[in-house]
């Protein structure tokens, strides 16, 4: 049961044997490099040194003459107790295996020869035994020597040949590096009864009896010895303590019991787990073939080979399989950054075309509203014009000359429409509410060439002041002298020689803004001007025919009209869709742009970052709007259509939030199935 050199003799069954110690295998060593006397010629090789020294005799290095191949040659020893039948099973089991690319190759035999021989290939690696002095192996190389060895022992018990000792000595290494099995001495047919003893910590515990049974799952469990010792360095459970207890063992029968009770006593090896590279195939494997029970034990060598097959293809698929995960962790990464990066990108693009998109409507709509603006001024002006140009109302300044404020007053009252000009202004009103414009005009109204009001139509409908209206100066105001601005009430304006509208100002009233469109009047000669004719009316008057129809569906504080006036402080707003009079009435004083709008106003025609000036007033207007302006020309005013940026954008913004729900709904679905395949590869790869 000793650990025996390369080639030498296996001990018979029920021979008591040690265990070989650090002493025994220096003497071994120096017995094979030991030139003893050869024990004979043999024809055609030519015998070079001893290699080893057995029970039953020794084995050679010899060199065949005809080819200088190297041999090694078997002599059995006669005349030393030897049973010829039991020794001529292993010359007969080389000669079984001998197309087993795995096992060492039986070359020649000779019976008849004095002392008899037989002649097998030299390995001239050397065995596992020696390599193991230096350490574990990788867990590779490891592998593939037991695989080697599986494969020798399926070969063989394919054959119905059982090794039943298979140990590291009897593991050769040829010039590739290819492990070969060796040593049939102790083998037996599966058809034999026979008991054999293996070498101890090799042995099944079911092996380990002086009368047991051949079995092939007892090379399984040499096989799992070896490829535990190839892991951890040391055959399982073969320590100091445990050697120094069976060498205490007086007879074999002894040393057998005390090394099944150390078997079955001891915990199962488990020092393989914590080797690094061993993965849980590879475990499984060992402890499936050190099983001490028969039953659990995997059930022959083909078993073994198939599993370590597997491991081997499920690690060779293992960078495929991390490329095949590699690729969806790519698309998932990509999927990310696109929800990270590029949609973000084609949102801000889409908000950008649209915002464009919207702007240039924008922009054509306040173009649109202030030529549509510009030609409701002159449509207003050539109506004044024209009723300027008629006898009666030069009929009326002439006569109102002599008359005082009562008498123009009384003959206001008294007139209830009933003259030209009266006529005239109820058909224009007429016209104008037949062609579905919503407002006419607030008042018509007629001054001297002093600026004194001599006419007003209709008398009523201006508050508490419109009566006293009658008669009174006006020559400082805009409308009168047309120089863009009031003046002092001290101060006294001529009468103005062009048409045209008068600079804005706020309704005491209603508090919000309004203006009078104003003509002169000429002398029936045209020589001089005697009168001032003109119109007033609010501006959000002006403007709601064309709001309206800009809104559309539009909610009323989504997209809206305004206008400003240029001021020679900068803009003053005019007309918004916040400036109603209940709004008004809270409020006194001009409404003036922020200096940056103002900017804005003046270089271009359009901006997404507009600040509305009522924002200052009214949170509903903060923030940045959508805006284009054009400036009506005749005037100092600037139509501007402003629009809800968050509301013109919130298509895209639903869009965004679409992307990213659905991105952020497919990567988490997708992660699921990855983490899911991920498993499954762990599973298949282990």
């Amino acid at each position: 049961m000793t650990d025996s050199t390369p080639h030498s003799d296996a001990p018979k069954a029920g021979e008591d044997t040690e265990v070989q110690d650090v002493a025994a295998k220096e003497l071994s060593q120096s017995l094979s490099l030991r030139s003893l006397q050869t024990p004979g010629a043999i024809p055609g090789y030519q015998i070079e040194q001893c290699l080893g020294e057995g029970s039953f005799g020794s084995v050679w290095l010899a060199r065949e003459s005809r080819t200088g191949k190297k041999v090694a040659i078997k002599f059995y020893a006669r005349g030393r107790g030897v049973d010829w039948s039991l020794l001529s099973r292993e010359v007969e089991k080389l000669a079984v295996l001998y197309t087993a690319r795995n096992i060492v190759r039986l070359l020649d035999v000779a019976w008849d020869h004095d002392p008899p021989y037989f002649v097998m290939e030299y390995l001239e690696k050397g065995s596992l035994a020696q390599l193991l002095e230096r350490g574990p192996l990788p867990v590779d190389e490891a592998v593939r020597i037991a695989k080697s060895m599986g494969q020798a022992l399926v070969h063989a018990h394919g054959s119905g040949v059982l090794h039943c000792d298979l140990k590291p000595a009897n593991v050769l290494f040829d010039a590739g590096g290819e492990a070969r099995l060796c040593d049939f001495g102790q083998s037996r047919l599966s058809s034999e009864r026979t008991p054999a003893l293996g070498t101890l910590f090799y042995m099944a515990p079911e092996q380990a009896v002086l009368d047991g049974v051949p079995d092939a799952r007892w090379d399984v469990y040499a096989l799992g010895a070896l490829l535990y010792q190839m892991l951890t360095g040391h055959a399982p459970g073969r320590q100091d303590g445990t050697e120094r207890v069976l060498r205490q063992a007086g007879t074999t029968e002894e040393r057998l019991a005390a090394y099944r009770q150390l078997l079955t006593q001891s915990p199962a090896p488990s020092e393989h787990r914590s080797v690094p590279g061993v993965d849980k195939r590879l475990i499984e494997i060992v402890d499936r073939c050190l099983e001490r029970d028969p039953v659990r034990r995997l059930a022959n060598a083909q078993i073994v080979v198939d599993m370590l097959e597997a491991r081997n293809r499920a690690r060779s698929r293992r960078p495929l399989l991390i490329l095949a995960l590699l690729g969806p962790l790519l698309f998932l990464g990509a999927m990310y950054w696109m929800a990270e990066s590029v949609f973000p990108d084609i949102v801000a693009t889409a908000k950008e075309n649209l915002t464009s998109r919207a702007l240039a409507g924008d922009v054509i709509s306040a173009r649109i509203l202030s030529e549509s603006i510009q030609q409701e001024v002159n449509h207003r002006i050539r109506e004044l014009e024209t009723a300027a140009g008629t006898e009666a109302v030069r009929q009326i300044v002439a006569q109102s000359s002599s008359r005082s404020a009562e008498e123009l007053q009384a003959v206001c009252r008294d007139d209830s429409g009933d003259s030209d000009l009266a006529r005239s202004i109820r058909q224009l009103n007429a016209a104008r509410e037949s062609a579905s414009r919503l407002h006419t005009d607030r008042s018509w109204f007629l001054t001297d060439a002093a600026g004194r009001q001599i006419y007003r139509f209709p008398v009523e409908g201006d508050g508490k002041n419109q009566e006293s209206s009658i008669g009174k100066p006006f020559a400082y105001r805009d409308y009168f002298h047309g120089q863009g601005r009031d003046l002092l009430k001290t101060e006294v304006g001529t009468p103005r020689r062009k048409s045209g509208v008068s600079a804005a100002y706020l309704s005491t009233n209603t508090g919000q803004y309004a203006i009078a469109i104003a003509v002169p009047v000429w002398s029936e000669d045209q020589s001089q001007v005697i009168g001032v004719l003109g119109r007033s009316l609010h501006l959000t008057d002006l403007l709601d025919q064309w709001e309206k129809q800009l809104q559309g569906e539009a909610r009323p504080d989504q997209r809206f009209l305004a206008l400003a006036e240029k001021t020679q402080d900068g803009l003053e707003l005019l007309d918004h869709h916040w400036m109603t009079v209940a709004n008004m009435s809270n409020h006194s004083g001009e409404i003036v742009f922020p200096a940056a709008t103002t900017q804005l106003l003046q270089d271009k025609d359009r901006t997404d970052r507009y600040q509305d000036p009522v924002g200052d007033f009214d949170p509903l207007y903060k923030g940045n709007w959508l805006a284009a302006w054009s400036p009506v020309k005749g005037t100092h005013w600037i139509a501007i259509v402003q629009e809800n940026r968050e509301i013109a954008l919130q298509p895209v913004g639903q869009l965004q939030n679409v992307f990213q729900r659905s991105g952020y709904i497919a990567i988490a679905v997708f992660s699921l199935m990855l983490g899911g395949f991920w498993l499954l590869l762990r599973r298949a790869s282990e």
